[in-house]
């Protein structure tokens, strides 16, 4: 499947796949369920990320990587492995994700650029702090990582889902800008306005790391595989259990 360009910038080359790669896709091919449910539960937080740094609301996010996975799914006979399996997956979901922005009216400014801040903020990868374990400090952190994303989610998409790429998810600058299929140099501009965007709005919430924030585990990723293992087996794409 063809993902186009976005403001005409060069793509770079995409890392490396990792290894079994190849063998997982060979399995995907063959229509293996554990195949499809191991890429599932591999992916699911960094496709929620990718489309949460487009749209601005959790359950339309949550659409955005269901149909990512089918469109993925039903389209694999096109992947020729020229990016990592995580690379492609992440550029349909930004598909995706601006797609239903479109489709709603909604249309999500994906050029241009912002101000040209300055930088500094705290470093958006320090170590996480220690975690506390009681019902009074999971209920304090469940208050910051509210207001942690409601800050990020005051960036706009252009910076937004390079910031939740980078600072949140983790990725490298190189990563970022072969998922979203931009320079390096494009990566590091609105990675460093993002957060001079957000300077000041983080310091008093230092004590949640940033990937704490739009995190997809526990039901919400189980429900979101058996319902894509559901889909595909309807669809016949899986064969064998």
């Amino acid at each position: 499947m063809a993902i186009p360009a976005w403001e005409a910038e060069v793509a770079v080359t995409a890392p490396r796949r990792q290894d079994g790669e190849g063998e997982l896709l060979a399995a995907l091919r063959r229509g293996e369920a554990k195949a499809f449910e191991r890429l599932l539960r591999a992916h699911n937080r960094l496709l929620f990320r990718a489309a949460r740094g487009i749209v601005k609301d959790d359950a339309e996010a949550q659409d955005v990587v269901q149909e990512t996975w089918l469109r993925a799914f039903l389209s694999l006979g096109s992947f020729r492995g020229d990016a990592s399996l995580a690379t492609w997956l992440v550029r349909i979901a930004i598909h995706q994700a601006l797609g239903r922005q479109r489709s709603l009216g909604r249309r999500a400014a994906w050029c241009g650029s912002g101000p040209d801040l300055e930088n500094d903020m705290p470093h958006a990868d320090d170590p996480a702090r220690s975690d506390g374990h009681t019902p009074e400090d999971e209920a304090w952190r469940g208050e910051l990582r509210r207001r942690l994303e409601d800050a990020i989610d005051l960036l706009p998409p252009i910076y937004r889902c390079v910031f939740i790429l980078r600072a949140v998810q983790g990725l490298s600058v190189e990563e970022t800008a072969a998922a979203l299929d931009v320079t390096l140099d494009v990566v590091r501009t609105r990675y460093l306005r993002a957060r001079g965007m957000l300077r000041g709005r983080l310091d008093d919430l230092a004590d949640l790391p940033l990937s704490a924030a739009h995190d997809f585990r526990g039901q919400r990723c189980e429900d979101m595989v058996s319902d894509v293992l559901a889909s595909l087996h309807a669809l016949g794409i899986i064969r064998h259990r």
